[in-house]
């Protein structure tokens, strides 16, 4: 079965792209940060490192040194898909994120977004 092309795009095309989105609606690169580390487990300068290297997307998840167990209470659509039905785990990882970067574009809280109770 063919990977889907996403998986193959670097981490390095793809983070100008999330941070535009945030920015366009008033939201900072270093909110994107936050929320990439909270995810993924990656410290800034391993962020950096990933970014520098042009890590796949795939690999990008994959080999996050903590992926942060309240990420499963992220609900909702993205791409007309809803994240918590999406099985493929690498899939619904890239997902995960794409959700928090539309909730912080949306104007939500950071607080909300990071799943803080």
């Amino acid at each position: 079965m063919t990977k889907h092309r996403i998986y193959t795009m670097s981490f390095a095309s793809v983070y100008p792209l999330l941070i535009a989105k945030a920015e366009k609606k008033g939201r900072t690169k270093s909110e994107v940060d936050e929320i990439i580390r909270w995810l993924t487990g990656y410290t800034q300068d391993e962020i950096e490192e990933q970014l520098i290297k042009q890590t796949d997307y795939e690999t990008f998840f994959n080999e996050a040194p903590f992926l942060n167990p309240a990420r499963k209470l992220i609900k909702g659509v993205v791409c007309g898909v809803r994240v918590e039905d999406i099985e493929e785990p690498t899939m619904q990882e890239i997902r995960y994120l794409d959700k928090l970067i539309d909730e912080l574009a949306k104007g939500k809280s950071m607080d909300k977004i990071l799943r803080e109770q």
